[in-house]
């Protein structure tokens, strides 16, 4: 009888390993689906051109602050610079893949987190929950394949935290070692995007109010931490110290916050577009919210010396708080942190509906089947995949998409490299056209669209590290150094710090000392970032101002 029941239950148990088997390898599929996608059809942002820019200077021995402009900590270039023979001969899109597995690699990271964190008997389900709510979600796929800095923050944060989560307060040494590294990577974290800095922070004080008996896992935390942050900003701090205050604090403060109306509108629409991106984890949010309220009086089981989800709360949330908190809040900085906040939630519900004895084994199956069902409804309502084959909409007809704009920006970039004379030099303030092309730009436009400040003088525009004020840009666009030029919308036409539009006078003059020297020879229509017209322009002869044709 005995043996009967043990073949039962070992027949059962192989049952649900198979289930979750059969999901993780379906979920698999389409997270790559999305993902790829999102390399090949996914909108293009002037945000990839600087960033990967920046990677070539580093790959070429430059440095960020001290020998360019950059407004971020040096931890994206650095690293893509290790790959940028892979942007040379592929370009953005290449780039794009490359951000694509880092953030498929933070997914599974997440999805090992809440593994981790979750109850015994409920970790499989919590580990594949998490992916499911990341990987089946369109608007995180393209967020996460953008050459920008959320796919590597989110890694260095979650596997920062996945090594402080496993710590069991056991092994002094074995969790001192951990906490050292986990303190390191999320100090590299913030080296990749400065606002992962408090999670940095928010760890460091969870772990010394659970460790207030032992000081040997914090201790080991911190010492972590600021050798990874000596070792991302030391350069910079002993190189360029003004040139990295400025890329990483002042440029980020001198955008004026709007009346206290539109700020609240602008946080509202924060939060109704995470909502948006989000939405089943939302969801999911708001019933583990109900059930708290519920049963606020229950204790959860103890965990010992072990780490729980209040970790993932405690840099979550902070980090939420600093985007929040931001002039103009951006729902995609929430990108790396909502691999955090999922499993978050994931664990906090998991250990609530643990309290319920109708969550058996293979009702939880059943649970994941409609959640990933879920995702995928949400997945394919996702404006998103939309804008993977539509440029918008001009009254009652939708204007479609000829090419895929990567496919286009690499079309674009090998016709001017023809063009290029031996200098390599391109006049633009598309940066990802000259990395397409393998050009570099005149020195001061490394930062693309956000180069141009107006007001500074010579002396604060040389301590930005060599952003250009009104005299340097004229100067570079009257020299006529460059055999070819090349402006979309986005060029001759924002004014940084405070990223608004130039009047219509400032951009006349901008362009009329353009035109002096360049002639338009083509036009790229729906270009790029926005779907602007890009204008190909040709020096008319070295030094020598064109004659104005008589109309």
């Amino acid at each position: 009888m005995v043996g009967k029941v043990n073949f039962e239950r070992n027949k059962a148990l192989k049952k649900l390993s198979w289930s979750y088997g059969g999901l993780l390898g379906v979920s698999l599929a389409v997270a790559l689906l999305l993902s790829l996608g999102s390399v090949l059809f996914g909108n293009l942002n002037q945000d990839e051109g600087w960033y990967l820019y920046a990677a070539g200077m580093m790959a070429r021995g430059f440095e960020p602050y001290r020998d360019f402009a950059f407004t971020q900590g040096p931890m994206l270039p650095r690293v893509y610079a290790l790959f940028y023979d892979v942007v040379r001969a592929q370009g953005v899109l290449g780039a794009r893949v490359l951000t694509a597995l880092l953030g498929l690699t933070a997914c599974g990271l997440a999805s090992g987190l809440a593994a981790r964190l979750a109850l015994p008997g409920w970790k499989r389900f919590a580990g594949l929950a998490v992916f499911l709510l990341l990987g089946l979600n369109a608007y995180h796929a393209y967020f996460s394949a953008l050459v920008k800095t959320y796919s590597l923050c989110s890694v260095l944060l979650v596997g920062g935290l996945l090594l402080i989560a496993w710590t069991d307060g056991a092994r002094r040494l074995r969790d001192s070692v951990l906490c050292a590294a986990g303190g390191l990577l999320l100090a590299l974290a913030a080296g990749t995007r400065l606002s992962a800095g408090v999670a940095l922070a928010a760890a460091g004080i969870y772990l010394l109010v659970r460790d207030r008996s032992s000081a040997a896992r914090w201790v080991s935390f911190g010492v972590g931490g600021l050798a990874g942050l000596a070792w991302v900003f030391g350069r910079g701090l002993l190189q360029a110290p003004e040139a990295l205050r400025f890329g990483l604090l002042d440029y980020h403060s001198l955008r004026e916050a709007p009346g206290l109306a539109q700020s609240l509108i602008l946080k509202a629409g924060f939060l109704s577009r995470l909502v948006q991106g989000y939405y089943p984890a939302a969801v999911l949010t708001a019933f583990l919210v109900i059930v708290w309220l519920v049963s606020r009086k229950r204790q959860g089981p103890a965990l010992g010396k072990r780490v729980g989800a209040g970790l993932l709360w405690s840099a979550g949330l902070a980090m939420t708080a600093v985007h929040l908190a931001a002039p103009f809040p951006y729902d995609d900085y929430q990108v790396m942190v909502m691999p955090v906040l999922t499993g978050a939630v994931v664990c906090s519900l998991t250990g609530r509906l643990a309290e319920w004895s109708f969550w058996n084994p293979a009702r939880r199956v059943w649970l994941l089947l409609a959640l990933g069902f879920a995702c995928v409804l949400s997945a394919g309502s996702s404006p998103v995949l939309q804008d993977w084959m539509v440029i918008g909409r001009d009254r009652i007809w939708w204007r479609m998409k000829d090419r895929p704009d990567v496919l286009k920006l690499r079309d674009a970039g090998r016709e001017l490299k023809a063009d290029l004379g031996g200098d390599r030099l391109l006049l633009t303030q598309d940066t990802y056209l000259a990395v397409e092309a393998d050009a570099r730009v005149p020195h001061g436009m490394e930062m693309g669209p956000f180069c141009y400040y107006p007001e500074f003088t010579s002396a604060e525009a040389a301590a930005a590290g060599g952003v250009l004020n009104r005299e340097a840009l004229l100067t570079i666009l009257r020299s006529a150094e460059a055999k070819v030029a090349a402006f979309s919308g986005y060029g001759l036409s924002i004014r940084s710090p405070d990223v608004t539009e130039l009047t219509p006078a400032e951009q006349t003059e901008l362009r009329g000392a353009l035109e002096a020297f360049y002639e338009p020879v083509r036009t790229v229509p729906d270009f790029g970032q926005g779907h602007t017209p890009l204008t190909i322009y040709q020096r008319s002869a070295p030094g020598a101002p064109l004659e104005k044709k008589q109309p």
